[in-house]
């Protein structure tokens, strides 16, 4: 990539940064950004832990399907899909097939002040930080996933 390109795409993803941290300013727009973010996360974590277990189990999707008493492209898609919203009941009924349960657990230290703190009070003191890790928190793919 010659370095002008490189420039460009560094300038825009800042732009990117930039413009988030500003609309980041608005308390409902705030509240908004981070529970999504929280959402998209959590879901994505408890997805990508339960075809883990899938896999680990060699349980075909379609067994899957049958085990909860449902139709196979509901877990091809939950397993597949880009964008899933599965209801909390849905991923229950899995993780219950695979002896697995879904259980709350405390955020960290870090996350409880750098996202429940801004969640609750609609402001951030550095809203470009918080733009920053809310974008990490949703991008899962490249996070190290916890044992099973």
């Amino acid at each position: 990539m010659a370095k002008e390109e490189e420039e460009t795409m560094s300038t825009q993803h800042g732009a990117f940064w930039d413009d988030l941290a500003e609309d980041l300013q608005d308390p409902e727009f705030l509240r908004h950004y981070v529970v999504e973010s929280i959402r998209i996360s959590t879901i994505d974590q408890i997805v990508n832990a339960l075809d883990e277990a899938r896999d680990a189990a060699d349980l075909s999707k379609a067994a899957l399907a049958r085990a909860i008493s449902a139709e196979p492209a509901v877990v091809r898609r939950l397993f597949s899909a880009k964008h899933v919203n599965p209801t909390l009941g849905t991923l229950a009924e899995v993780a219950a097939a695979l002896g697995m349960r879904i259980t709350l657990e405390p955020l960290p230290a870090a996350d409880r002040k750098s996202v429940t703190e801004p969640l609750l009070e609609g402001r951030s003191a550095d809203t470009r930080a918080l733009a920053k890790h809310l974008g990490e928190l949703r991008n899962t793919k490249n996070r190290p996933r916890a044992a099973a």
